[in-house]
C-alpha cells in the first residue's frame, strides 16, 4: 500500500483478497448504528480507497449476525437535538459522502454491501448506493424514519424510486414496511440472497475477487463512471454516454492496462493488471 488506512475503533479492516478491502462496522452492541464520529472515520476510509492503487473493490457488512446496520445512533442524536438549540450541523452530522461516507458517495471504484442483518434507515441508504448487494436469507429491509419524526435524509428516498418505482418506494417509506431479503430482490433493491447467513460475505469477496482479477482497474472505473452517470447525471442516455467519453476514452486507451489486456487476449494468457492512473 501507498498510504496508512485510516484506524478508526468503529471499523474493523481486513484484506480477505488481493486488491479487496473488507469493512466491517464494528458496533454489534449498538446494532452496528452509526454516531456522528463514525460517519467522519468511514468518509476518511472511502477517501483512502478510492486514492489507494493497490485497492480495487470494497465491501461492507456489520460485525455479528443480526445486525447490518440499524441506521443512526438515534440516543446520540436525540441528546444533539436537546442540545443543538437550532444548531443545524448538530442535528445533520453527515460527511459530503453521505451516511457512513457512502450513502451519497460518487467515488471511483464499486462497493458491495453484504448484509448480514437487517438494514434500517441509514444501513438501507448505504445498500441503496452500493454498486452490488448481496444479502444473507435473513436479512431485512426498511426506511423506518417517519416513526420517529425524521424521514431518510441521505438520499435513500431519490434511489429506491429510481430502482423500484413510485408505488414501492411509496409504501416502503411511508407505512416503514420490512422487506425481507426474498422481496428485496424482487423488487431489484439487491442482486441476489446468499445460500446461508453465514455464506454471505464470502459470496461478497468471490464477486470482488472476481472483479479485481478477471477486470482491467481501468476498466471498472470508466465502467463504473459510465453506470453512474447514466444514474445521477442529467440527460438522456446519449449525454450519459458522452460525458464518460469525453472524460476517460482517450486515457483508457492511452493506458498501459488497455495494452496488457488485449495482448493477454491475443496470447491466450491471464492478464496481470498494474494499478489504475485514471
Amino acid at each position: 500500500m501507498t498510504a496508512t488506512p485510516p484506524q478508526s475503533p468503529y471499523f474493523l479492516l481486513s484484506y480477505p483478497s488481493p486488491h479487496v478491502l473488507l469493512v466491517t462496522i464494528n458496533r454489534e452492541k449498538q446494532r452496528n448504528a452509526i454516531n456522528t464520529r463514525a460517519h467522519w472515520d468511514a468518509e476518511a476510509i472511502f477517501n483512502w480507497f478510492n486514492d489507494e492503487p493497490s485497492l480495487r473493490v470494497a465491501i461492507v457488512t456489520g460485525k455479528g449476525s443480526k445486525a447490518f446496520c440499524a441506521g443512526q445512533d438515534l440516543i446520540e442524536q436525540s441528546t444533539n437535538a436537546a442540545a443543538a438549540d437550532g444548531n443545524t450541523e448538530e442535528k445533520l452530522p453527515l460527511p459530503p459522502g453521505g451516511f457512513m461516507g457512502v450513502s451519497r458517495r460518487r467515488g471511483k471504484k464499486p462497493i458491495i454491501a453484504a448484509v448480514n442483518g437487517f438494514a434500517l434507515g441509514g444501513g438501507f441508504e448505504i445498500c441503496l448506493n452500493c454498486d452490488m448487494v448481496i444479502a444473507s436469507p435473513t436479512a431485512t429491509f426498511g426506511l423506518p424514519e417517519a416513526q420517529v419524526g425524521l424521514y431518510a435524509a441521505a438520499g435513500g428516498l431519490a434511489r429506491i424510486a429510481r430502482i423500484s418505482g413510485l408505488q414501492i418506494a411509496s409504501e416502503i417509506a411511508m407505512t416503514t414496511r420490512k422487506l425481507t431479503a426474498a422481496e428485496a430482490a424482487r423488487y431489484l433493491l439487491i442482486n441476489r440472497v446468499s445460500k446461508t447467513p453465514e455464506s454471505v460475505v464470502d459470496e461478497a469477496v468471490a464477486v470482488a475477487r472476481n472483479i479485481a482479477e478477471m477486470s482491467s482497474p481501468d476498466s471498472i472505473v470508466v465502467t463504473r463512471h459510465g453506470i453512474r452517470e447514466a444514474w445521477d447525471g442529467l440527460g438522456g442516455v446519449e449525454d450519459a454516454t458522452d460525458r464518460t467519453h469525453r472524460l476517460y476514452a482517450e486515457r483508457l486507451f492511452a493506458g498501459e492496462n488497455y495494452e496488457i489486456g488485449v495482448r493477454a487476449f491475443a496470447t491466450k494468457t491471464k492478464p496481470v493488471w498494474v494499478p489504475s492512473k485514471l
